[in-house]
């Protein structure tokens, strides 16, 4: 009797250690929410990792395999969401990596039209404007997918120079403050560089 006792505890602690017994992990809700989106709106195109931007949260996730890896303040547009050229607005929209620029250069460089300038510049970090739009550290440089949302012309993000990039001005992150492209902090978007691969899909909406 003894012995069948002893058996069954040990079978009890074996399905337990295999997890057998172990409530389940809830998807987190957001990401749920967006896999089915994404799934219905881009006819069952595979997202396993993808950042998404959210403009209305001033956030910036990187999500991979159902789970959100890490999140950050970002600003996008100080003028809100739209495609239009000249509009120095934020496009919607199913995006691509199209270009990582400056992986190799020192944090708060000043990089202009996706070349290293040789400046520096130290970040800001009240909640101030310099009236200027220094892009430092890294780049992304955006490819629009959707033709008529943020591909074709005058809609165009790759032509537009829509980037995820560093900013000196990092006193305004989690507040609308760009003039169209998606600030970080330096350290996070050289965290975000070394994390995803030329071709990650860039999800922005207007939530």
């Amino acid at each position: 009797m003894l012995r069948y006792i002893l058996y069954v505890a040990l079978l009890i602690s074996t399905t337990s250690t295999f997890g057998l017994s172990q409530p389940k992990v809830t998807p987190d809700p957001m990401v749920t929410f967006l896999k089915e989106y994404l799934d219905i709106k881009y006819n069952g195109a595979r997202f396993d990792t993808f950042i998404y931007v959210a403009a209305k949260r001033q956030k910036l996730y990187l999500i991979s395999s159902d789970t959100v890896v890490k999140s950050y303040r970002i600003s996008t547009a100080e003028k809100g969401i739209g495609n239009l050229s000249g509009s120095n607005q934020t496009p919607e929209g199913l995006h691509k990596i199209a270009e990582k620029v400056g992986g190799d250069l020192p944090i708060n460089s000043v990089i202009k039209s996706k070349i290293a300038t040789g400046a520096k510049v130290e970040p800001i970090k009240e909640a101030k404007t310099t009236n200027s739009d220094h892009i430092t550290t890294r780049v992304f440089h955006l490819k629009g997918l959707e033709e008529g949302v943020n591909s074709g012309a005058n809609i165009d993000s790759y032509t537009r120079g829509i980037f995820i990039h560093g900013t000196h001005e990092e006193g305004l992150l989690g507040m609308p403050a760009s003039k169209g492209c998606v600030r970080m902090a330096n350290k996070d978007v050289i965290e975000l560089f070394d994390s995803v691969e030329v071709g990650t899909f860039v999800i922005i909406l207007n939530n």
